[in-house]
């Protein structure tokens, strides 16, 4: 198992690399040949589109060996990002829109796979271990990756940053066939189509409900806040659009510290209290960027940090412990579209808001959290007897691989 949990580290921080780098990358080349904050802040939309479609690539993860989807996946992926090659200005910046696209469609079939593939490789008592390991892992190469991807594109443009990020999809895809899966035991297929399957598994308890509820209400607000970040920093600021290769890297100072602690505090409070901490600190660090002052924001970066990786990280484990195998994919899949399928509508909302100025869409962001956080922690405490912090039913590692 420690083979296992090494590999899943590993490939969580190759893929964190490739994926945080391009994203501010994607982000400052469009704003670069466009000028405009809003249709920067549009790519993060192409990579979070696909999850609406979560549910019914859930099924297809069930109906197909994950290990090899995965792997097919990551190798699709690594084919598609060099023809960025292509961009030479305004009028090919479509390509990087389709780019984003494949991103997020490769998320999607990645995470939905890589959810049921981990009861598979892992004891029930190590998801919420390595999935807070994972979550340090990725978020945390945001130390780096940002400001080497800013000062790759600063020195050679986005083709040289295309061309690297596409080596490290192959070396991910190596990594899966190591991992050591248990022998699976013959799975009963569900007749019940993707969504309903899927929505039935997160429905049936409040412990997998409320914990992905949380999830989805930050990962919305801070897709609606992007574009107020581009502008805080350019207008408000008046500082150079490459400073928030700084701020992601200091976001992921704070994601090292969130991930690493995440396992220990779901085992000891539960998934729903730390997804409730995780939303409250998301809208502390909204409150800390309407500050006109540039070290409040960077230590605001630091506190989004640690929250959004606790709300994720809760959800993502209560999903793995509560699910059946035989459903885990789309249980996986469909809380995936719940919890980021809203960002596809939160990002435009949050370009069009902007024109407000940069402030008023994050002090809104921070409101929805708190009355979210509160809601959901008096619900949680009137309710008679108090859930435990984990659910004592074993996850089931009978799935094909």
């Amino acid at each position: 198992m420690r083979r296992n949990a090494i590999l899943f580290v590993t490939i969580s921080v190759l893929s964190g690399c490739g994926g945080s780098a391009m994203a501010l990358v994607s982000g400052i080349w469009i704003l670069d040949l466009t000028r405009s904050s809003s249709l920067a802040a549009l790519a993060g939309l192409c990579v979070y589109a696909p999850t609406l479609a979560g549910p019914w690539c859930g099924a297809l993860v069930d109906r197909l060996p994950r290990r090899p989807l995965v792997i097919t996946v990551n190798l699709a992926l690594a084919a598609v990002l060099p023809t960025l090659l292509a961009v030479r200005g305004p009028g090919q910046v479509w390509l990087l829109f389709c780019v984003c696209t494949v991103y997020g469609v490769a998320y999607v079939l990645v995470d939905a796979g890589e959810s049921a593939l981990l009861p598979a490789a892992l004891s029930p008592d190590e998801l919420g271990h390595v999935n807070g390991w994972r979550s340090s892992a990725q978020e945390g190469v945001k130390l780096v990756a940002p400001l080497a991807g800013a000062g790759l594109y600063a020195w050679q443009g986005g083709h040289l940053v295309a061309l690297l990020a596409a080596l490290l999809p192959a070396l991910v895809a190596a990594l899966y066939a190591l991992l050591r899966l248990r022998r699976p035991a013959p799975a009963t297929a569900s007749r019940r189509p993707g969504v309903r399957a899927g929505l039935a598994v997160l429905w049936a308890s409040p412990s997998t409900r409320l914990p992905v509820i949380l999830a989805g209400v930050a990962i919305a607000a801070s897709g609606f806040t992007t574009a107020a970040g581009y502008a805080v920093v350019t207008d408000d600021l008046a500082l150079p659009a490459t400073f928030l290769g700084v701020l992601l890297s200091t976001q992921g100072l704070g994601s090292i510290v969130g991930g690493l602690v995440a396992g220990r505090l779901i085992a000891k409070f539960g998934p729903t209290t730390v997804a409730v901490g995780g939303v409250a600190l998301f809208a502390a660090s909204c409150v800390g960027r309407c500050l006109p002052w540039w070290p409040a924001v960077v230590v605001a970066s630091v506190v989004a940090g640690v929250g959004l990786p606790w709300a994720l990280v809760a959800a993502v484990t209560a999903v793995q412990t509560h699910s059946p195998d035989e459903l885990l994919g789309r249980a996986a899949a469909t809380a995936n579209t719940i919890m980021f399928g809203p960002i596809a509508a939160a990002i435009p909302l949050g370009s069009a808001a902007v024109l407000l100025g940069g402030r008023p869409p994050l002090v809104l962001a921070a409101t929805v959290c708190l009355v979210a956080a509160a809601v959901v922690w008096r619900r949680q405490h009137s309710a008679s007897p108090p859930q435990p912090a984990m659910d004592s039913k074993p996850v089931r590692a009978d799935s094909p691989s």
